[in-house]
């Protein structure tokens, strides 16, 4: 009303542009809800994923990438399997599986063709290092990955620990100085 419009047309411009945003975000959930893999086919994906990078140690002649690729295999399976026990640890892995994954495969698969070629150019030889150095930073980074599914627990674990152990000492069970006083008389 304040750009001299009447209330009825500004009251059929909104119902319009109401409309109009109901059919397009309506679209977008059904687009998004077709695409999204169930928490069941990502693992089963991620599995098989991992088998793959566990093949390229076959494949590749470089021990020292071939040590990352036996690293990166390990954790990522046990990534796998606390996901598959702790579902709800699950929710903050989107990047890890569509993108970290994924693009780990591509990697190796790019070297395996390199080594294979036997190039000896100058960019071919920078390749085979920045790779072996990329695997190096990935297995750095799933660790951490797979520490961080852990560090509630392990808050939260040494947190008991400290109670429980405050609780021992002021109930009057100061293990330490029994044993200190046992040994003692031994002697």
């Amino acid at each position: 009303m304040g750009l001299s419009i009447g209330a009825l047309p500004s009251l059929a411009i909104g119902v319009g542009a109401f409309c109009a945003g109901e059919l397009v975000f309506e679209t977008n959930k059904k687009i998004k809800k077709s695409d999204v893999k169930t928490m069941e086919e990502t693992l089963a994906d991620a599995r098989n994923k991992c088998k793959e990078i566990n093949s390229y140690k076959l494949k590749i002649e470089d021990e020292e990438l071939v040590k990352y690729i036996d690293q990166i295999q390990d954790t990522v399976g046990k990534i796998i399997d606390t996901l598959e026990k702790r579902k709800e640890k699950y929710k903050n892995m989107n990047s890890f599986f569509n993108y970290y994954l994924p693009v780990t495969l591509n990697i190796l698969n790019k070297y395996d063709e390199i080594e294979n070629q036997r190039l000896n150019s100058e960019e071919s030889k920078k390749f085979m290092v920045s790779t072996k150095n990329m695997m190096k930073k990935l297995n750095d980074a799933y660790k951490k990955q797979l520490s961080g599914l852990y560090q509630s627990d392990i808050i939260n674990t040494d947190a008991e620990i400290k109670v429980l152990d405050s609780m021992l000492k002021s109930d009057g069970y100061n293990i330490e100085d029994d044993f200190k006083t046992s040994k003692e008389g031994k002697n």
